[in-house]
């Protein structure tokens, strides 16, 4: 009894550190997507300037995804095997590099070279992997969901910073304010996140095996979709994911050409998003998690996902646009959580680093084929082609995970 007493202040005590190190994730993260959302409000323009039209900056934004595409599983390998100072240390400085190049960008090469350090470009997996390993289980969901509400408040600051910054001292200035803030995440980093967040018996387990294993070790990386339902789990979210991220990856463009919008004007449509986010992750997400299972919630999102993609397709003007919003920013929401939660909890402690880096390594696939594949159905078919294809697709991928629900039902009912 003596014994349990003096292990509960311990455990109290493990618990407050473990809080304040996932509060400075949240922090380092909305930083994060605060200046990379400063970037999106740099980046179209001087395309546009160097020369760059629709389909050219298509192909930037595929350079990006099959950079991505590479890095991020060998990211998430690098974070389980030096932890996450280490990893969220070289993605802070990765980021750095990114705008410095993007302010001395004055080429139409250079717009690619900048694209480069983007291989190690992944702060929001990172932190994901420190969230995962210091939350409980049956709490990964709601924390993870956090991660999107700071998503949301970076949303917010960086469009509408980088609209204001843009508008009134040009694309230089705002890159090189992007590399200043960048620099401070990265100091964050180095002063408050510990080596490792893994567990000392997860460490112990796999620190002999880890030593002798590279990061580049292609078997390692895929030996986690052997897991049980791990491989069923990542094609929906790579099918389901793949038409809302064609319409992410374009919704530049269409700002741009089809609504026409200046920086200022697009700025603030970005942060509406954020907010509609942040109103979704911090009040809505975790709720709906205490409540229901989590192949309910994926079911729900992908119907939801399927009706915006009806909605986007017949929309006119801007305000139509706003209107689909919400709903758009529910159903990505809470299926990037819930699937990136499932696939997280499939596997070993020792491995959801690796896990989180092949989550990234999806939405840089869908990158990676959505510029090309999304700028000939624009140029070609009209926005209303790209919202069609998301119907189609995600209505499909509903009604197959519904029947595979109900048979489960069914059978353990008998």
């Amino acid at each position: 009894l003596t014994r349990r007493s003096a292990d509960r202040p311990t455990r109290q005590s493990d618990r407050t550190k473990r809080m304040k190190i996932i509060h400075v994730v949240y922090l380092i993260a909305a930083l994060d997507i605060t200046w990379m959302f400063l970037q999106f409000s740099v980046t179209p323009y001087l395309a546009k300037k160097l020369g760059f039209d629709t389909l050219w900056f298509g192909y930037l934004q595929t350079t990006v995804g099959i950079i991505q595409l590479v890095g991020g599983p060998m990211f998430g390998r690098f974070g389980d095997l030096f932890g996450a100072r280490a990893a969220l240390s070289l993605a802070c400085a990765a980021t750095v590099i990114f705008f410095v190049l993007l302010a001395i960008a004055n080429h139409p090469a250079m717009l690619f070279i900048h694209k480069i350090p983007t291989i190690f470009m992944h702060v929001m997996p990172a932190s994901q992997m420190v969230v995962a390993d210091l939350s409980e289980p049956e709490k990964r969901a709601d924390a993870l969901s956090k991660l999107g509400l700071c998503f949301g408040i970076g949303m917010i600051a960086g469009s509408t910073l980088g609209g204001h910054l843009n508008t009134r001292y040009g694309e230089t200035f705002t890159a090189c304010f992007g590399a200043v803030g960048s620099f401070f995440s990265l100091l964050l980093v180095l002063k408050f996140i510990p080596k490792t967040t893994k567990t000392q018996a997860s460490r112990t387990n796999r620190e002999n095996d880890n030593k002798s294993k590279s990061v580049f070790n292609v078997g390692e990386i895929t030996r986690l979709m052997k897991f049980p339902g791990v491989t069923p789990t990542f094609v929906v979210k790579i099918v389901a994911g793949l038409p809302s991220g064609i319409f992410q990856v374009m919704f530049s463009i269409i700002a741009l050409e089809f609504f026409k919008l200046e920086p200022e004007q697009n700025g603030y449509l970005m942060a509406y998003f954020g907010i509609a986010q942040m109103v979704i992750q911090g009040g809505v997400i975790g709720r709906l998690t205490t409540r229901y299972s989590e192949s309910s919630l994926l079911l729900l999102s992908i119907g939801v996902s399927s009706l915006v993609g009806l909605a986007q397709a017949y929309m006119q003007n801007v305000f139509h646009f706003c209107l689909t919003v919400p709903p758009m920013m529910f159903s990505l929401s809470v299926f990037n959580v819930i699937t990136d939660s499932m696939l997280t909890k499939s596997v070993p402690s020792s491995d959801t680093g690796t896990m989180l880096g092949l989550c990234a390594s999806v939405q840089s696939l869908l990158r990676t084929v959505g510029p090309t594949f999304g700028g000939f159905l624009y140029v070609n078919y009209g926005i209303s082609s790209i919202g069609l294809i998301q119907f189609v697709v995600n209505i499909a991928v509903f009604f197959y995970l519904l029947q595979r629900q109900l048979k489960k039902t069914a059978e353990q009912k008998e």
